[in-house]
């Protein structure tokens, strides 16, 4: 497949501001990023990119800083190996292993999760899926049947069927994720697991016990509706995606009208992750 590089400079943007753009810049197709000295790459495939969409985007987005981009067409490579280079193991809470298929199993660990990333988001490094891996462990999933909505590589799914998950179901609109995660779930050995390629519109109609939902605030506020409408009453939600702050108090305020109850919530890095009950 052949990839567009665009290369975004600025000398002024905050840690925060580049995450939140980075963020958008995967609704629209960019799907790996490289910090560089005067800011990121972002890598599209050529065929996604459309310019108009991006200056949309930093027209909305980028007011506080000053930020230029250039972009150029790369030579087709190995993009696995690039992954392989950058992904080192994880462990979260003491207690989840997370390797490649490439790396030494530790099976002293109670438990290991093993991810072959394939460029799709999940592989437990970003802050937002590590607090949520952190969340599965400390919670109950002794026979529940749990949707992971956003599921991207399924690690978050692969946790909960580890943890004594009934059912799973793994919704992300992106083939490379659904994929990812058909050939993740037989590197971790986890049978009672289904990927599905949509959103929203694929889970209408059904239950759940237990949401994950690792997105973006924008998509969470669309999608919350529906959450409400498949979980059981006093089933358990838990987001991430999103800061806290303004964006924790709008989606908190959203919940409320719709059901749920704020429990707790995890920081890191500005980064939030939060749980909801609903009823």
């Amino acid at each position: 497949m052949k990839y567009t590089a665009v290369n975004f400079v600025s000398a002024d943007i905050e840690e925060w501001q580049k995450d939140l753009l980075i963020a958008e810049l995967g609704d629209i197709g960019f799907d790996t990023f490289e910090d560089n000295e005067d800011g990121f790459v972002g890598y599209i495939p050529s065929s996604n990119l459309d310019i108009q969409a991006l200056e949309t985007l930093l027209l909305v987005q980028v007011s506080d800083y000053q930020l230029d981009y250039t972009v150029n067409d790369i030579e087709e490579q190995n993009w696995n190996t690039l992954w392989e280079s950058n992904f080192n193991p994880i462990l979260v809470d003491d207690a989840c292993y997370v390797r490649a298929t490439f790396h030494e199993a530790k099976p002293a660990y109670d438990y290991e999760i093993v991810i072959d990333p394939k460029m799709s988001f999940g592989t437990g490094h970003h802050q937002t899926t590590s607090m949520m891996l952190s969340f599965v462990l400390a919670n109950d999933f002794e026979g529940k049947r749990v949707l992971d909505m956003g599921c991207g590589t399924g690690i978050l799914a692969i946790l909960a069927a580890k943890r004594g998950a009934a059912s799973l179901v793994a919704v992300d609109y992106d083939p490379i994720c659904v994929d990812s995660v058909e050939e993740n779930k037989q590197l971790n050995n986890i049978t009672n697991l289904e990927s599905r390629l949509g959103s929203k519109d694929v889970i209408v109609g059904e239950k759940y016990d237990v949401i994950l939902a690792n997105i973006n605030r924008n998509i969470l506020l669309d999608q919350l509706d529906t959450y409400a409408s498949v979980l059981e009453m006093g089933g358990q939600l838990y987001l991430s995606g999103f800061y806290e702050g303004d964006d924790l108090n709008i989606l908190r305020d959203k919940c409320d009208t719709i059901g749920f109850s704020f429990q707790e919530m995890k920081l890191m890095d500005s980064w939030c992750a939060a749980k909801f009950v609903k009823g």
